[in-house]
């Protein structure tokens, strides 16, 4: 388990935005903020997967740096990700492809992502039918039946 980059004796819950060092209070956030060893990182060893990078006219970010699944995840989210091989699966669908040409349909993803609280406006997408055919067919790659896995692995 990781501690705090700034004080060393708590677990970290935030990330700093331009370094990415982890820390774990406001306090620690300004000691850090004051003793000017914040500095851009940018991370050449790995590309970032990034919304933005898998939706660029939707998504236009002024930031230099734009934010990767591990700025967002913290330790207790990591068992919750997917695997990469998955994503991958993901962004070679043509069936969410052609769904993700929907404007309507990334209408709502925009709302969700945007929302205060993400929970009702799932809750609100879930009832749009285009929402839950999105929905759906990640997850059918995301997380495939038994029999739906074994044709991926059978190469079908």
């Amino acid at each position: 388990m990781q501690l705090c980059g700034v004080c060393n004796d708590q677990i970290p819950k935030y990330r700093c935005p331009v370094c990415r060092v982890k820390y774990c209070s406001l306090g620690c956030f300004k000691k850090h903020k004051s003793d000017d060893s914040c500095q851009l990182v940018i991370d050449t060893a790995r590309p970032a997967t990034t919304v933005a990078t898998a939706f660029p006219d939707v998504c236009q970010s002024s930031a230099e740096q734009p934010w990767t699944v591990d700025d967002l995840l913290d330790e207790d989210s990591q068992s919750d990700k997917v695997p990469l091989p998955r994503l991958q699966q993901l962004g070679e669908s043509e069936t969410l492809m052609s769904l993700l040409r929907n404007p309507h349909l990334r209408q709502l993803m925009l709302m969700v992502d945007s929302a205060q609280d993400k929970a009702q406006a799932m809750k609100k997408a879930m009832q749009e039918p285009l929402f839950v055919e999105f929905a759906d067919q990640c997850l059918q790659i995301i997380e495939p039946t038994e029999k739906e896995a074994e044709e991926i692995d059978d190469g079908y």
